[in-house]
């Protein structure tokens, strides 16, 4: 008899297409096990909604698997530094001979797994990393063998490398392998509560999601995508960022719609964006400073960033008296997601206006966000910043009267998330004038744009200038 093979699921939670537990399961028989690593979340500022999400999908997950016949275990420590003792005595305990799992691109979890290598590796059991959890899951280089610094010449790579890959179907679920177990009993005092109305956490609500979108809207995206009021994005990111969806999968239903009609999948708007996620955490493998809080561009570190703490909070709690920031804001404070057009507005204003440190921004999101992945967030706001890789130029900031005309033109948006200011027609919306405001219980806006954008540009030319 084949001896058991141990599957280590971290941020991965799904059945469909799992390299780690599709290819330990073709071995032969298996068990999973989850380590709960508290304080490292705690570390990382994950938001009591993601954590609440992993619970569920946790939940769920290991019902499935008793359902098929597979144990399923958890361990619980504190940080990752724990782990490789930890893990060693639950291998000598379990007579394990081999571990799998998924590698992952942030530094801290690529020394966790090195080190937990190195000890099993030690005590006499083998250890499999299986490929990134990314739709290309090798680093990509350029002709000069460097790593890609801008997204464009990245993604032409990245087309070319898929189409090496595929079509290559998704990692298949494992098949059942003994009668069915009574699930297992865990806790879950470590999460907190998220949105489950928006996002149930079962995979299969994520499979629905994918196909219902792919189905319905996937070819309006590109030109609806940036419209907030408009049903017209995937939502998708919370499955995505937690584990709940593999990107084979979408690749794979992406590529079934095309080929209904005829049409090349390679021009997906969408897939664009799985081509961002990919290009955002092979930034992490081949720039490590950028998971130690540093600026991709390491001259922005000297950026006389202002503390300014009533706007802060004002941003914070949505009452900057732009309407289009504190609609945004709110909607982040009370569904743990954000629009993507209203995130590059947000932190654009934190940022370029207020001139306030991007990585208290960065925090903040992450404390929040339902969705809140390191890579994205962290090259979503170094891309607002102007610090990072393949950035918005230091000269453009946004004008949130601008964006809130051209992307939300009628209002209905800023209505829904700012209902003081629902009485309003489209025209005043936008910008309420001051009397209104005070009738209305709607503060006046916080700064003045124009003198608030020659501030942040002069703060990045004064850099250029070596000061």
């Amino acid at each position: 008899m084949n001896p058991t093979e141990l599957v280590w699921l971290r941020n991965d939670l799904r059945l469909d297409d799992n390299p780690a537990l599709a290819l330990a399961r073709a071995q032969g028989p298996i068990r999973v096990l989850f380590c709960r690593t508290p304080g490292q979340w705690r570390k990382y500022q994950e938001s009591p909604a993601r954590l609440g999400l992993r619970a569920a999908a946790l939940s769920d997950l290991a019902s499935r698997l008793a359902a098929l016949g597979i144990p399923f275990s958890e361990l619980s420590v504190d940080i990752f530094a724990e782990l490789p003792a930890a893990l060693a005595s639950f291998c000598r305990q379990n007579g394990i001979e081999r571990l799998w799992f998924n590698r992952e691109t942030p530094l801290d979890e690529q020394r966790r797994d090195q080190a937990v290598s190195e000890r099993l590796q030690a005590e006499g059991v083998a250890v499999t990393a299986c490929d990134y959890d990314l739709l290309v899951g090798v680093p990509l280089y350029n002709q000069q063998g460097a790593p890609f610094r801008v997204f464009t010449p990245f993604y032409k790579r990245w087309l070319r490398e898929l189409d090496r890959q595929y079509p290559a179907s998704p990692y298949a679920e494992p098949g059942s392998q003994a009668d069915s177990l009574p699930p297992p009993a865990l806790s879950f005092d470590w999460a907190g509560p998220f949105r489950d109305d928006l996002w149930p956490g079962e995979e299969a609500a994520a499979r629905r999601r994918l196909a219902q979108f792919c189905e319905q809207r996937l070819f309006d995206y590109p030109k609806l995508r940036d419209y907030p009021a408009r049903p017209a994005t995937s939502t998708l990111s919370p499955y995505l960022a937690n584990g709940m969806l593999g990107p084979r999968r979408c690749l794979a239903v992406i590529q079934s719609r095309y080929a209904e009609l005829g049409r090349d999948w390679r021009e997906d708007g969408w897939l664009r964006e799985l081509a961002w996620r990919d290009f955002y955490r092979q930034l992490l493998l081949h720039f490590p400073e950028l998971s130690r809080g540093k600026p991709f561009r390491p001259e922005t570190e000297r950026l006389r960033w202002r503390d300014d703490e009533a706007g802060f909070r004002a941003w914070c709690e949505g009452r900057t008296g732009y309407p289009i920031v504190d609609a945004a804001m709110r909607q982040l404070n009370q569904t743990g997601w954000m629009h993507n057009r209203l995130r590059m507005i947000a932190a654009s204003f934190l940022c370029k206006l207020l001139l306030i440190d991007w990585r208290r921004g960065e925090r903040y999101f992450m404390n929040r966000l339902v969705d809140g992945e390191f890579a994205a967030n962290n090259g979503g706001w170094q891309w607002s910043a102007s610090t990072g890789c393949d950035a918005s130029p230091y000269f453009r900031v946004f004008s949130p009267l601008r964006q809130s005309q051209n992307f939300d033109p009628d209002g209905s948006f800023i209505r829904r998330l700012v209902p003081e200011l629902a009485p309003l027609d489209a025209r005043q919306i936008h910008d309420p004038p001051s009397d209104v405001r005070r009738q209305l219980g709607y503060p006046a806006p916080i700064l003045d744009y124009r003198a608030a954008r020659q501030r942040a540009i002069a703060a990045f030319e004064a850099l250029r200038d070596g000061h």
